[in-house]
Order: C-alpha cells, then sequence, then structure tokens
C-alpha cells in the first residue's frame, strides 16, 4: 500500500496545480485507487468521486452502464475500460476518468482472461488504455498492481495533455 500511496501523492498534487478532477470506476482494484487518491491531503480538491463496479448490478446502479451499452463488449476489456473511464467522467463532469477492470485471482475470470490480467483507461483531454498481465495469481498482489498501473496510466495522460 505505501507504494500506492507514493504514486498517488505526486498525482494529486499535479491535480490540484492544474485545477483539473478525476472519476474513478475500479473493479479488480477493490477501491484501491480511490483509497490511496483519498488518502492524500486536499484530496476534495481533485477527487470527485468513486465507485467500485465489481458486478453487473453495480455497473448499472454506479455508473449507468446498461445491458445495451454492453452489446458486443465484454467485461475485462480495454474497450470497457473505456467505456467505463468516459462514463465516470461525464456523470461526474470531472476532467478526467479512470476505470480499471480485471481478474485480480488466485483464478481467472469467466471470460477467459487468466489472474493477473486487467485493463486501466483514461479518458479526458486525452485517453488512453493499456492491457496489464502480471503472470501472477496472488490476488492482493495483483490488486495492487492494477491500481499501481491506472495511476501510472493517469499520470501519463497528464504529460501527453501537457
Amino acid at each position: 500500500m505505501d507504494k500506492l500511496l507514493m504514486r498517488a501523492a505526486p498525482l494529486g498534487a499535479r491535480l490540484r496545480e492544474r485545477r483539473q478532477t478525476v472519476a474513478v470506476s475500479e473493479s479488480s482494484a477493490g477501491g484501491l485507487i480511490s483509497a490511496a487518491l483519498l488518502a492524500q491531503s486536499g484530496a476534495s480538491a481533485y477527487f470527485l468521486g468513486g465507485a467500485v463496479t465489481y458486478t453487473g448490478p453495480a455497473r448499472l446502479g454506479l455508473v449507468g452502464i446498461t445491458d445495451e451499452d454492453m452489446a458486443g463488449l465484454r467485461s475485462s476489456s480495454e474497450p470497457y475500460a473505456m467505456l467505463l473511464a468516459r462514463r465516470m467522467r461525464e456523470r461526474l463532469g470531472a476532467t478526467w476518468g479512470l476505470a480499471e477492470t480485471g481478474a485480480a485471482g488466485p483464478t481467472g475470470n469467466r471470460y477467459g482472461d487468466a489472474a493477473g490480467h486487467s485493463c486501466v483507461a483514461i479518458s479526458g483531454p486525452v485517453e488512453m488504455v493499456r492491457t496489464l498481465e502480471t503472470g501472477a495469481s496472488g490476488r492482493w498482489e495483483n490488486m495492487l498492481d492494477f491500481a499501481a498501473a491506472a495511476m501510472a496510466l493517469l499520470d501519463e495522460g497528464l504529460d501527453a495533455a501537457g
């Protein structure tokens, strides 16, 4: 967790300095992204909200993604991660939407992804999406890695946006 807090501190400072905001949707990271960002002093200046969208009912109730929105998509994929990031940005009026979806472990998910598979996405002044494959089955370790990857992508997006 210390690794996440160390990554979140400069992210929070950059967002505050730019007067930008973030909204988070995470699945297999289980709230760790939001927790790390919220643990920073002054988080209320940049953190608009987050949702753990671990299930279909959560996806619908918290993010408003319907079965119709999911037509042709599957969870734990890059297109789905981008949909989550865009939807969170739009729903909360944030500068940035940040999303993570995957399979923490110790086994894979029902979609055929192995443990350690995650897709992370950002939507804002720039859009980016990445797939991470840790090759590990340890649930907690993967959750930490997924959260770190999501925050690294937001950091990259901040760089790209200038």
